[in-house]
């Protein structure tokens, strides 16, 4: 199921083009991350496109400009780590205030994975809930189970 964009409208507005770079190979990641050596010790910015390729971008980048303004199947953050001259992923979330994606993305997360021959845990890392307040209409990132709104003390839909 596609997820389309959810955040604000000003940075839609921002988008344009795709900022995420296309993972289809190892080379592919090898490439972009000797462009980033001094950014590997922190998570990337990631997208799963329609096509059902993985798209990453630096931490910092919004999602939506990772995709291009696009509807995506996953969204979130990932970091990997080198091991034997190839890299694999050592943590991978579903986190994207942007498109709010559930768990149920990992699918489209491993298949895009599994074609680029990216090695990967074979499940998020932490998994994130999103929810909209059907009071204020604010976003909040669930925790621990706490279904209330951080905004305005109103239950959210479990």
């Amino acid at each position: 199921m596609p997820y389309e964009y959810v955040g604000p409208a000003e940075i839609l507005r921002r988008v344009d083009g795709v900022a995420g770079r296309p993972v289809r190979s190892p080379a592919d990641l090898d490439e972009w991350l000797a462009e980033r050596r001094d950014e590997r010790d922190e998570p990337f910015t990631f997208v799963v496109d329609g096509d059902g390729t993985l798209l990453i971008a630096p931490r910092r980048s919004e999602h939506v400009a990772c995709a291009g303004g696009r509807p995506v199947l996953a969204a979130g953050e990932i970091a990997f780590d080198g091991r034997d001259g190839r890299w694999a992923v050592t943590g991978v979330t579903n986190q994207s205030t942007g498109y709010c994606p559930d768990a149920g993305c990992w699918p489209a997360v491993a298949a895009a994975l599994d074609r680029a021959r990216v090695p990967h845990p074979g499940g998020f890392t932490d998994v994130f809930v999103f929810r909209h307040c059907p009071s204020c209409g604010e976003l909040n990132l669930v925790k621990d189970a706490h279904y209330v709104c951080v905004f305005c003390d109103a239950d959210l839909p479990s």
